[in-house]
């Protein structure tokens, strides 16, 4: 019976010694609930020690948590149904408030980040979608943190990653994409067709003034097609053997 009692002691020191000393890592908090009260401020990193049977330690997780919030289906405001998916990024910073506050802090944020996803997409129109989402992005991400702030969570970034349109409304697109390159194209042509012609106008004022320069082109002409390989033959006629004839004319015009 002697024998016996210190190997008892020893047991039940070295429960309580394995009950007393907890050990949290550099990421990790431990909430402690004395007789059923929380204490104040969480504890740790490192080594704690707790009142066996009396303390409950909780611990909490204070890394970056990657959420990746599944496809929801939406209706956007101008009513096209789209498929969109995100990512929300959050951490614990109040452990305390995140234990006490709400039975589940990850399920909560989950499920309100696919709530808040819905709702802020079915108040935007599509083009605001798929032209603004920085500014959606910003838009979840205040919401959802404005909403988890009493719940000692904080949510750091809100990023969406695709937004699924259906076969029609992708055909229409692409029809509207086409129909724009064909506009552009035709306003860049007619944009060149009037520069053209500006610069023939100039180019007409000028051989008005000097009607050199007329007989100048017309020589450059001629050596333009003389220098391709073609049997045409080609008979130069000075334009001032056509002067006389075109002054009667504008003299039989006048009369």
């Amino acid at each position: 019976m002697g024998f016996s009692t210190p190997i008892i002691l020893l047991v039940l020191i070295v429960f309580f010694l394995f009950s007393a000393i907890k050990v949290l890592n550099e990421y990790e908090r431990g909430v402690i609930f004395r007789l059923g009260r929380a204490l104040p401020a969480a504890k740790g990193p490192g080594v704690i020690i707790l009142i066996p049977i009396i303390d409950q330690l909780r611990k909490v997780n204070l890394q970056l948590v990657t959420y990746d919030v599944p496809t929801q289906d939406v209706i956007t405001r101008d009513n096209v149904s789209v498929k969109v998916n995100a990512v929300v990024y959050f951490r614990v910073m109040e452990p305390v408030k995140a234990i006490i506050e709400v039975q589940d802090y990850f399920q909560a944020t989950a499920l309100l980040a696919q709530t808040t996803l819905r709702s802020v997409c079915g108040q935007s129109e599509l083009d605001e979608l798929l032209s603004f989402r920085e500014k959606i992005n910003l838009k979840l991400a205040e919401i959802l943190d404005q909403h988890t702030d009493p719940w000692g969570i904080k949510v750091t970034l809100v990023e969406i990653k695709a937004i699924d349109l259906p076969i029609e409304m992708q055909r229409a697109m692409a029809k509207q994409a086409e129909a724009e390159r064909e506009r552009r194209a035709k306003v860049i042509a007619a944009e060149g067709e009037f520069q053209a012609a500006t610069k023939l106008s100039e180019a007409a004022q000028i051989m008005a003034a000097e009607p050199i320069t007329l007989q100048l082109r017309y020589l450059q002409t001629l050596r333009e097609i003389a220098a391709e390989k073609n049997s045409t033959t080609l008979f130069p006629i000075p334009i001032d053997l056509l002067t006389p004839f075109i002054k009667l004319a504008d003299r039989l015009k006048t009369d």
